[in-house]
């Protein structure tokens, strides 16, 4: 598959549609875009479309089941993660020498820290077809192309999915007080329980909803992919956590808190 046969669509922030080939259209700042389709909605729908506020943009971005969300929640809380961007573009091409164009829309476009990207398209492993697995390989194609990755990531476990979702609801920066922030920086400099620490620092009703949003910025970590999160959990400084869990997607969010 040569290059010239990707045509790439977006939606500006303005809603207006552009396209051009890959080659040209890969320098847009997709994460900035429109969302280039909208999500369904009917009667007796099965998925849970809807709009997440992440933090890391200050945005809302969309999603269209429980397991996209979840994903969305890890990227909002990975560490190299600045913007995510639901629906960000249109991606065709012909196979085969055939007229008809084929056509796929990835789930999201992520923007990193140090300018790279990726691209994910979200898909149970029950759930992918042979015309699935077709367009999930030519995005890759495509992706490589322009030096962007591509993963197409399944359900995230259950456990790193709850403990992410209860510390996405402690994301907000209204949540930090520098001064909880700072004395619970002090105590868990050394790796100890959970709620042993907190005690330490004042009364846990206003010192938790502190921790929880420490361990969703990085600043304090916990292995949230091997338990739910408990009173005795160990929290360590980030960077040790970071050392100890390694490899998949999945690990790197739980040594990070997302």
């Amino acid at each position: 598959m040569e290059a010239e046969d990707f045509w790439l669509e977006y939606v500006d922030s303005r809603g207006k549609l552009h396209g051009g080939p890959l080659e040209v259209m890969w320098p847009v700042r997709f994460e900035a875009a429109g969302q280039v389709r909208g999500f369904p909605s009917y009667r007796g729908q099965r998925n849970f479309p809807g709009w997440y506020w992440a933090a890391t943009s200050a945005d809302l971005v969309g999603y269209e089941s429980w397991v996209e969300l979840g994903h969305l929640m890890r990227l909002d809380a990975g560490p190299d993660v600045v913007a995510v961007a639901s629906q960000p573009f249109r991606l065709s091409w012909r196979r085969g020498g055939r007229v008809r164009r084929i056509r796929h829309t990835p789930d999201y476009f992520v923007r990193c820290r140090d300018g790279t990207a990726v691209v994910l398209d979200v898909r149970p492993d029950n759930r992918i077809e042979p015309a699935d697995a077709v367009k999930f390989a030519a995005t890759a194609a495509a992706c490589a192309r322009v030096g962007w990755g591509f993963e197409r990531v399944g359900v995230l476990g259950p456990v790193l999915a709850a403990n992410l979702r209860w510390l996405s609801g402690y994301r907000h920066p209204r949540v930090r007080n520098e001064q909880v922030v700072g004395a619970l920086r002090a105590v868990f400099a050394e790796p100890q329980g959970l709620l042993t620490g907190v005690r330490e620092v004042g009364d846990p009703i206003a010192t938790l909803p502190v921790l929880y949003h420490m361990l969703w910025c990085h600043e304090l970590a916990v292995d949230l992919e091997g338990r739910l999160l408990s009173a005795d959990t160990r929290v360590h400084p980030a960077s040790v956590v970071a050392k100890e869990v390694g490899g998949s997607a999945d690990a790197s969010a739980a040594s990070v808190a997302g």
